[in-house]
């Protein structure tokens, strides 16, 4: 569908590495990953994020499986879940947290490093460019996902449940310490003006 998936890897200090919206890949990127550190947690960050979970679970079976509390009736139908974002132990280097307004179902995920710290965010914030043909029509006029950063159409109607909670949430996201980036699990990194897109995203659910 043209829809790029983004998985993030975020290694903390005793070189664990914890996994953000897993994606299959091959024996030599997996190698890779495996040189780096020690895969030891799994993020499933929303129930349309589950495909390639089991993969990582059945290659690393001490993963420590964590999702958002709203989603994890769903999650655990694809592959199983140790704790949730409330229960999960994070780290100084990591904090996983509940958006506001969205019932739980998606959250964001807060890395810190002696360079400044780095929002993940799921399919709550996309950032999506226009696409061409049929596709790229699609997400433009129908699901509402391209043209810039944004909360989707599509992710309003099915996962908003208070636009004006989640729109001062990212407004409290807006004013994090050393903002240097966003992540987002479609397409492109936000490094230019984080805290300015975050505000100005906030201002359209208003």
């Amino acid at each position: 569908m043209g829809l790029r998936r983004v998985m993030t890897l975020i290694r903390l200090h005793d070189r664990r590495i914890v996994i953000h919206s897993a994606i299959s890949l091959g024996d030599e990127s997996m190698a890779e990953i495996e040189r780096w550190g020690t895969p030891s947690v799994l993020v499933v960050p929303g129930v349309y994020h589950r495909l390639d979970a089991s993969a990582y679970v059945a290659r690393y079976p001490e993963l420590e499986v964590v999702c958002p509390r709203g989603a994890r009736t769903k999650v655990v139908q694809k592959v199983r879940v140790d704790r949730d974002y409330d229960t999960f132990e994070g780290s100084d280097r990591l904090d996983l947290v509940h958006l506001d307004g969205v019932g739980e179902a998606e959250g964001v995920a807060v890395v810190r490093t002696g360079h400044g710290t780095t929002l993940v965010f799921n399919d709550a914030l996309f950032n999506m460019p226009h696409g061409r043909g049929l596709a790229g029509l699609f997400f433009r006029y129908v699901t509402g996902s391209t043209g810039g950063p944004r909360v989707t159409r599509l992710f309003r109607v099915l996962a908003v449940r208070d636009r004006r909670a989640l729109a001062d949430h990212l407004r409290r996201l807006a004013d994090t310490p050393d903002l240097v980036r966003i992540i987002v699990s479609h397409h492109v990194m936000i490094d230019e003006r984080p805290a300015a897109v975050l505000r100005d995203v906030a201002s359209s659910l208003d």
